[in-house]
């Protein structure tokens, strides 16, 4: 579950929701943030800001999880799917290291979909941004119209990680979150050590020794990036 934002914390992740109106975005947040879920809901309209105690009109949730032994404060962006509000696309995407693109399992256009918002999404985020496709709302097993098998295999082509939730039953969306969130701590971390070991080659001399525990130590303690 997470935590409140105002913690200290090692990295800061921006994370992106992406996929059609309708298709569960802000419930799967509501539901991991806040652990709430709305039957009611209507399509979120422009942008929302949350946090663990309250929730106002702006940009994204904030809140703050543990990664590997690392306190990762994330910053979760949720949209509108609807045309009209495309004109966002850029800053939306600008600064993102993961993205969750959600499609209803029982709406194959939201499946179809699907290819449109990952070419938007390559065309507008860094080429190395972790994505993780989710088939929502897995409790309405009567009306699903997308096999698991057809999504799991087009994540595999697409190089994509791949889960099914239920926002309703709270189904595999702690894990979804903290999946993302773990994958892209791997990546940001492995980049920050070759990082330190190239500097550190670069200046070492003839005779000289490394303390490598120091050098991963201070590393650790800063931020990876910011979602500017």
């Amino acid at each position: 579950m997470a935590r409140r934002p105002d913690e200290e914390y090692d990295y800061l992740f921006k994370v992106v929701l992406i996929g059609d109106s309708g298709v569960g975005k802000s419930n799967l947040l509501s539901r991991f943030t806040r652990n709430e879920f709305c039957l009611e809901s209507k399509s979120t309209i422009g942008v929302e800001f949350a946090t663990l105690s309250s929730f106002l009109t702006g940009l994204f949730v904030e809140f703050s999880c543990e990664v590997e032994g690392r306190t990762v404060k994330a910053q979760i962006w949720d949209t509108a799917g609807q045309e009209r509000y495309r004109a966002i696309t850029s800053a939306y995407y600008r600064g993102a290291l993961g993205a969750l693109l959600v499609y209803d399992v029982t709406k194959p256009t939201t499946f179809e979909n699907v290819s449109r918002w990952l070419k938007e999404l390559r065309d507008h985020a860094d080429s190395n941004i972790v994505i993780m496709l989710i088939g929502n709302k897995t409790d309405l097993k009567h009306l699903r119209a997308v096999a698991t098998e057809d999504a799991q295999s087009y994540a595999e082509k697409e190089g994509l990680s791949f889960i099914e939730t239920s926002a309703l039953e709270a189904l595999n969306v702690e894990k979804a979150f903290q999946t993302i969130l773990s994958e892209v701590y791997r990546i940001i971390s492995k980049k920050s050590i070759s990082s330190d070991q190239t500097t550190a080659n670069a200046n070492i001399k003839e005779g000289q020794t490394i303390d490598v525990a120091a050098t991963s130590e201070s590393n650790a303690k800063k931020p990876c990036c910011s979602s500017s």
